[in-house]
């Protein structure tokens, strides 16, 4: 058996794969793009087969760049987490579109379970709220609305990506893993199982889910590659980063700042509750037993600078936003709320609307793009009140993903939110997270700690902004976030 470490990063917008050596040197990467299809307001999906089939090309690259599958040890899956596959367990194909997580089409279904007062209880169970970003609500609304699932009776299987993933890889292994599946709404978080009365809330197919395993350990093998590599790590992407950022103890925190941004605390080995709309989740399940976090989840932050480039063709390349914010002094009243698939935490207003706010003669392009930018450090400040609120204030903030590339908005988020910002040297912590957990999984390190070695060097960005500067900015953005929820 080699040494390498083969990670699947799907993602969002792209699938990834990448080569790992067991000191967390990259070795090689390849990517394809994704095509994300918006068929009308506020729904978002993919298909599950261009998922498949450009993970696998990716995949195959590496394999070829490492040697041949007999040099690699293991493979580790990080995926997007929410977004729900549906396929016939015969043919292997999808039978339907799939729901992405910022997809906001059940609605009207957390409406009708929050007004019966369901959602405390909900909460209660699982960590999370009544919101269309959880799988359980996308399959309550697939099964009512799709004819084709319910005609498939014992065929249909569903799962999040990284189950779809697993069942093509080993043409059949039908699993998630505990990270993936506390994000459903139909596992309780203390008990990592599969709840009935969850299931039966939500109108989910029993037999069709998945089962609920660690997130290291020899799950099963892949033959597609010209030899058997076992696959030894899953875990969702923002579970991965933080795992790849060396979150390991309780108060530790890392935010990534991806398509959306999400904010995760170490909250031990009891689950969290919280009294301000914050998530409980599932952080790591190693040897049957279970981290768990505080999360706080954005929807819109690198999508909104793609919504930017691509429809709003205010900018060429995401590139010219750090010179763009630097051109002008300050935002010039200008206030951007990305609320562009509705608001999440701490504010959970899936029908919110996004808004540019205070434009004059006297603003141009610059102070718009700034306002986007500005927008990531102000939606974090939320976040930070929430958390402080419910005892887990923040330290320190440990950053990544592609946005925190970007030295402007790096120092603004230390700015603003007037702590330490700690940025790796290597950025692609989600797939190193994966890649640590597939190092556990096949025997390579022997836990977390460990393998948190992979890490490697930090860069620091200090607050520098004073205090009056920094309550005049969120005052604005307070007033600005009041007119698109009130």
């Amino acid at each position: 058996m080699g040494e390498k470490l083969l990670v699947i990063d799907e993602g969002t917008t792209s699938t990834r794969a990448m080569l790992f050596a067991p000191d967390g040197t990259v070795l090689g990467s390849k990517s394809a793009e994704l095509k994300q299809s918006y068929p009308g307001p506020g729904l978002v999906e993919h298909d599950a087969a261009e998922i498949w089939t450009k993970t696998l090309a990716c995949a195959q690259a590496m394999v070829e760049k490492a040697g041949g599958a007999d040099q690699i040890a293991a493979i580790g899956i990080t995926n997007q987490r929410e977004t729900l596959v549906f396929w016939d367990r015969t043919s292997g194909e999808p039978l339907a579109p799939a729901i992405v997580w910022q997809d906001r089409r059940s609605a009207d279904i957390c409406r009708t379970l929050k007004e019966a007062g369901e959602e405390p209880g909900v909460q209660a169970r699982t960590g999370l709220l009544l919101d269309p970003y959880f799988s359980g609500t996308k399959i309550a609304w697939a099964m009512r609305n799709w004819p084709q699932l319910r005609e498939a009776g014992d065929r249909l299987a569903l799962g999040t990506i990284e189950s779809w993933l697993v069942w093509k890889l080993t043409q059949g292994l039908h699993i998630t893993d505990a990270t993936n599946a506390s994000r459903t709404l139909l596992m309780g978080l203390g008990s990592g199982a599969w709840s009935d009365g969850l299931i039966d809330l939500f109108d989910a197919p029993r037999d069709a889910l998945p089962e609920i395993v660690d997130c290291a350990g020899r799950f099963g093998v892949t033959k597609l590659f010209g030899g058997e590599i076992p696959i030894c790590g899953l875990a969702g992407d923002q579970q991965s980063a933080t795992i790849g950022q060396a979150c390991l103890s309780k108060g530790e925190t890392k935010a990534t700042f991806g398509t959306g941004a999400f904010v995760l605390t170490n909250a031990g080995t009891s689950p969290p509750t919280s009294k301000n709309r914050l998530l409980a989740t599932c952080l790591w399940q190693l040897n049957g037993r279970r981290a768990y976090a505080l999360e706080g989840s954005v929807f819109v932050a690198g999508s909104l600078i793609q919504w930017l480039r691509d429809s709003v063709k205010l900018i060429e390349k995401a590139q010219e936003t750090e010179a763009l914010a630097r051109s002008v002094e300050d935002n010039g009243g200008v206030y951007l709320v990305p609320a562009l698939s509705g608001l999440g935490a701490p504010w959970w207003q899936p029908e919110a609307r996004a808004a540019i706010s205070g434009l004059s003669f006297s603003n141009g392009k610059a102070h718009i793009v700034r306002a986007a930018l500005e927008a990531m450090a102000h939606q974090s400040h939320d976040l930070k009140t929430a958390f402080a609120a419910d005892g887990a204030d923040w330290a320190t903030l440990r950053v990544d993903g592609g946005m925190v590339t970007n030295d402007w908005i790096a120092q603004d988020l230390a700015d603003m939110l007037d702590v330490t910002v700690e940025r790796p040297a290597f950025a692609e912590t989600t797939a190193l997270g994966a890649a640590m957990l597939a190092g556990i999984g096949c025997g390579m390190f022997k836990g977390l700690e460990e393998a948190a070695a992979m890490r490697g060097k930090v860069e620091m960005f200090e607050p520098k902004l004073g205090a009056p500067a920094r309550d005049a900015r969120l005052a604005g953005w307070k007033h600005a976030v009041r007119s698109v929820i009130e």
